[in-house]
């Protein structure tokens, strides 16, 4: 199985590691602390050389926030966030993934050399499934979201949410293939907390291998979730604290639940830890 993306065919024959650095000062776990209002980006520098030496298998920038609420970012904002970034991450000799939704950053860092293009959006915004389609080998990570940042969680889905999940995942997957994309681009995000309720969140992570059926590999984004605060803490509120410290073990845990229940990439902020947990599980099923 591989993901073809920019520069990289990645060999998902064993589960990936996707090290992320937000580029933001309000990303709901680590805002602000690789992000410098004055343009300064040493600090997310070398906190992407850190992830690599951690044993990231690839990287994952972003410059907006998108937790609940987040307010959008505008665009020359963004750019100023990312690029500089990117330039460096490009030189590190893992793949780069870059998390937006705009089309403009996208043909931006894809100019840069980034590999991957990781939407919350999986492309629904105007003029971006056109970037991806027009790029000749880019990768493609299309998520599931639950209306928008700012509502997605003051109405969450209804029902069973793994069938509409899937759905509206093939139906993305569907039409990047008709933009004459190549399938071996593409990969699925089941966007844990992008819209779902906790029950909902641990139902996709029950049956993830039902999203299997869609014949593409999936990323699991659990790390440091509100959900897993939820089940891990002792008290409401403590769930309400970011009790970021607290969050690494339940994260490292649901990453490993989720490869033995079919991811190949897991998305995270604790890439040491993860790196090792899930030598842990190669060491089991060898």
């Amino acid at each position: 199985m591989i993901w073809q993306t920019s520069r990289f065919q990645i060999s998902l024959e064993r589960p990936r590691v996707m090290g992320i650095v937000n580029v933001t000062p309000d990303s709901f776990s680590d805002g602000g602390n690789y992000f410098s209002a004055a343009g300064n980006q040493r600090t997310a520098l070398a906190h992407c050389e850190q992830l690599v030496c951690d044993g990231a298998d690839m990287l994952d920038i972003g410059g907006e926030s998108t937790r609940p609420g987040a307010p959008p970012v505008p665009l020359d904002e963004e750019l100023a966030r990312v690029l500089p970034v990117v330039r460096h991450a490009v030189t590190l000799g893992v793949p780069v993934s870059v998390d937006s939704y705009k089309p403009e950053v996208m043909a931006a860092v894809l100019d840069l050399g980034a590999d991957i293009i990781n939407d919350i959006w999986a492309l629904r915004q105007p003029g971006a499934a056109a970037v991806v389609a027009a790029h000749p080998s880019c990768g493609v990570c299309l998520m599931h979201m639950h209306r928008e940042p700012q509502t997605m969680q003051a109405a969450p889905m209804e029902g069973d949410v793994l069938p509409q999940v899937l759905s509206f995942l093939e139906q993305a997957a569907k039409e990047l293939l008709a933009r004459g994309v190549n399938a071996r681009r593409i990969v699925l995000d089941p966007g844990i907390g992008f819209g779902k309720s906790v029950a909902q969140n641990f139902s996709l992570l029950a049956r993830q291998q039902e999203l299997l059926a869609a014949g593409y590999p999936v990323l699991a984004g659990w790390s440091r979730k509100s959900s897993l605060a939820a089940v891990s803490s002792n008290s409401l509120a403590s769930v309400a604290k970011l009790d970021i410290a607290d969050r690494m073990v339940p994260s490292v845990t649901a990453a490993v639940l989720a490869v033995e229940r079919g991811a190949r990439v897991v998305r995270v902020h604790d890439v040491r830890e993860t790196v090792q947990a899930l030598k842990v599980w190669a060491a089991l099923m060898a």
